[in-house]
Formats: C-alpha cells, sequence, structure tokens
C-alpha cells in the first residue's frame, strides 16, 4: 500500500447530483466524442464521490469521451445496482460499488445477480478499516483481544455500523475464522460508534481508517491490526489482519467499477485501462490518499475472482450468523 503523508482531510462537497465532464484526446471505441455515464450510488461529498470526479478528471486528460456522473442513492446502492443491471452492455454505463455488492444479496430480495449480472472492470482503491481500542485498553494486539473473546464468550464488544451492513458481516466473518465469541453492537454512523470507544461503552471497534486518523495520531485511540490486503503507510507497525494470523478474514474494504453483464471485452479493457492509468498518477494518489482511500488498480479476471471469494465468505458467515435484513 502506498505510503500516506497527510491526515485524513475530511471533503466536503458541493457538488450537485450530476456533473458533466467533458474529456478530450483519443478513445478506444470510434472516432466520434463518447458519451459514458458513472453511476454512483450515495449521495454527492463522499470518498467514493470524491474518487469518480478525480479519476474522470484525470482520464480527461487523454481520452476523447464525454462523462456523465450521475448519483442516484437509495436502498443502500440497490437502486442503482438494479438499474445498471437492465442496461445494454454497450460500454456507455459504469457502476461504482463497495463490498456491499456482494452482500446484499445474501440478506435480502434482490432484483439482480451480483456476479452474473455484471462484468468487473478494476477494483480502484481500498478504503481500509481499522480494528481499535481505547489507549487505557488493555489489549495491544488482534492476538490478545481474541484471546479476551474466547475466554470471557460473549463479553467482549465489538462495534461498528450496522447491522446488515459490511462492517458487521466483516465481523461476523472475523468471529467465524478466528473461533472467538464477541458481542457485535451496531451503531447508526461512524461518528456515534467511535465516541463509544472514547468512551470505553465498548471494548473495540472496526471502522474506517480515515474516521479514525485523528484520535489514533492524538493517542486516545490504539489500532491492533488493518482490515486490508496491505499495511496502511501511516501506520507501519500496524499488522495486517492477515498477518496477525486470521488469513481467511475478508475484511478489505474498496471501491470498484463494474459494467452490465455481456460487455464486450474490449471495451472493459479499454475501461480498465483508463481507470488503472489515471491512479498511476502521482498528483491523483497524493489526492486519495488524503482522503483515506489507497490506490489498488486490480482489475478483469482479478477483480472478478476476489468479488467471487468475498460473495463467498461474506455469505457463509452471514449464514452462520443468521444475519437478516433491518
Amino acid at each position: 500500500m502506498h505510503d500516506a503523508r497527510r491526515r485524513f482531510l475530511k471533503f466536503v462537497g458541493a457538488a450537485a447530483a450530476a456533473v458533466l465532464v467533458t474529456l478530450s484526446g483519443h478513445g478506444a471505441w470510434s472516432q466520434t466524442t463518447r458519451t459514458i455515464k458513472i453511476i454512483v450510488p450515495v449521495p454527492p461529498g463522499g470518498g467514493m464521490d470524491f474518487l469518480v470526479r478525480l479519476l474522470a478528471e484525470q482520464i480527461g486528460r487523454t481520452q476523447s469521451v464525454t462523462i456523465l456522473i450521475e448519483s442516484r442513492p437509495g436502498a443502500g446502492g440497490r437502486i442503482a445496482t438494479e438499474a445498471v443491471s437492465r442496461l445494454a452492455p454497450d460500454g456507455s454505463t459504469v457502476l461504482i460499488q463497495s463490498p456491499s455488492f456482494v452482500i446484499d444479496s445474501h440478506v435480502r430480495k434482490v432484483n439482480y445477480d451480483p456476479l452474473a449480472g455484471f462484468e468487473p472492470i478494476c477494483k480502484l482503491v481500498e478504503a481500509p478499516n481499522v480494528i481499535a481500542v481505547n489507549s487505557a485498553s488493555p489489549y495491544h494486539t488482534l492476538a490478545e483481544l481474541v484471546n479476551a473473546a474466547r475466554s470471557k464468550p460473549g463479553d467482549i464488544t465489538m462495534a461498528s455500523i450496522g447491522p446488515a451492513s459490511y462492517q458487521h458481516v466483516a465481523i461476523e466473518t472475523l468471529k467465524r475464522t478466528s473461533k472467538m465469541d464477541l458481542t457485535f453492537v451496531p451503531f447508526p454512523g461512524s461518528a456515534p460508534t467511535v465516541n463509544a470507544l472514547l468512551g470505553e461503552h465498548v471494548t473495540s471497534l472496526l471502522a474506517a481508517y480515515a474516521n479514525l486518523a485523528e484520535q489514533i495520531d492524538a493517542g486516545k485511540l490504539r489500532a491492533l491490526a488493518a482490515a486490508a490486503q496491505t499495511r496502511i503507510g501511516a501506520l507501519p507497525s500496524v499488522p495486517t489482519v492477515a498477518e496477525a494470523g486470521y488469513k481467511e478474514a475478508a475484511l478489505d474494504n474498496w471501491f470498484g467499477a463494474l459494467a452490465p453483464a455481456k460487455t464486450a471485452k474490449e471495451t472493459l479493457s479499454q475501461l480498465a485501462d483508463w481507470f488503472a492509468s489515471a491512479l498511476q498518477v502521482p498528483e491523483v494518489e497524493a489526492k486519495l490518499v488524503a482522503q483515506g482511500l489507497y490506490p489498488v488498480g486490480m482489475c478483469g479476471a482479478d477483480f472478478g475472482a476476489l468479488l467471487r471469494k468475498q460473495y463467498d465468505e461474506f455469505g457463509r458467515a452471514i449464514r452462520e450468523a443468521n444475519i437478516g435484513a433491518q
């Protein structure tokens, strides 16, 4: 993972729900200007929206295409996902998603198949989560927390956004793979989750590093493990969950791009190349890292394999924990 040089800076967006970005250069489909719509399933102003706008601007320096960025929030992203699943596979629409994409069909009825109904383009960035405790906690490693949860079944608590959220399912995945018994405590948002840990009302939490960076830097919270593929640059001494001994725990959080099923391979390859190339630009990387987003650029079959892996692992955790839609 790339080094983080700045703290998380909260992105405040005054953007409208849709923005038209005109790009110049050479495209892959035709010699005439083409329009591509990128559907963002969340309101403007957050990390996913920031990512899309930044990449669109960068791609515009070399490609001949017009990008319409459309925010279509609602139902936890399912409204946008269902709409894109019904579109023609002509390369004109890209959907941005997160791990909730492979969770929703396990906990509620949806009118699309997350695997058969879409083609993977790229896993664009990781938005890593961290398992943390209060600085006054006696636990200094994830192993210590796990052992405590094994020896005192149900007494150790872990908070996150939930229920039936990505974080909730990730915690259940960790419980299953580590064979520990802790109590999940749901909160409606990141701020109350962090406040609960600061007030020592819960033992631990799983939350986005971007939302914890200030409290960790101030010494109020202690990071035990990074829920990501690689270590967080700003926390080089904090091991990943896999490094801590739990390789099967599928906890990494990401934002990725998909297209409707049966989109031509040549079109998918061109889109993947545009996204991956934009992520490699140092200025783009720096701006993303400042938002707690770490470029990955895992494209094509590799991203497809990750989707399948997380779909299976999250599904198993959901069934064993009997998680249902709320």
